[in-house]
């Protein structure tokens, strides 16, 4: 045979072992698990995501509490958020969460003193919280789950019949969620007509207007 089919034999036979290649990569990317979606132990408790401060940034609440008799602490806190990149862009997008979205709710204490500070607060170096909301379809009834966390690396998750729950469901403008108070999103779920009946009901707002 002629050295020239050969090389082209060679070359074909080359070309097809790389497209098989690129299409096994693509399905294994498909089926992985996000890099900054929930992780879980063997025995189901959410493993803490340390890095969730280099995540998207959704808004800092001051002092915010959802019940009028609610207890009144010693010192004023700030409440951050933040959302894992996958579901924020899927969020900009579609107008609500997908499947393996997390976000974090850490509170910090808020500080008068210190510097050159003459006025207002800042957020002091100590965390008084931290909790998570997770949504996983296929391993929560519900869709969402809470985690909270103390110092540990792990926790397991809130039982559904604490109270958050219920006001999550009965007050969050999407998908369970309090998008209401992230400034950037709120008009993104309005545009995209996803702003539960619950919340359009409690707030008087009309979607797409």
């Amino acid at each position: 045979m002629p050295i020239k089919p050969k090389l082209i034999m060679l070359s074909a036979a080359v070309l097809l072992s790389l497209m098989a290649f690129n299409r096994m990569a693509l399905n294994q990317a498909a089926t992985a698990p996000s890099a900054s979606g929930p992780h879980y132990t063997s025995d189901g408790q959410l493993k803490l995501p340390e890095n969730y401060r280099e995540w998207v940034y959704l808004s800092t609440g001051f002092d915010m509490a959802y019940s009028a008799s609610a207890m009144q602490m010693d010192h004023h806190t700030f409440d951050n958020v933040f959302v894992n990149p996958e579901a924020y862009k899927a969020f900009v997008e579609t107008g609500t969460w997908p499947d393996k979205t997390i976000m974090a709710l850490e509170g910090r204490k808020a500080e008068g003193k210190g510097s050159i500070n003459q006025n207002g607060n800042f957020q002091g170096t100590e965390r008084t919280g931290l909790e998570f909301h997770v949504k996983d379809e296929s391993r929560f009834p519900g869709k969402w789950a809470f985690f909270g966390f103390d110092d540990g690396k792990t926790a397991s998750m809130i039982p559904t019949g604490a109270s958050c729950y219920s006001c999550h469901a009965e007050h969050a403008a999407v998908d369970t969620t309090f998008v209401q108070f992230y400034p950037t999103l709120l008009p993104i779920a309005k545009s995209k007509g996803t702003l539960s009946a619950s919340y359009q009901k409690e707030s008087g707002t009309t979607e797409g207007k």
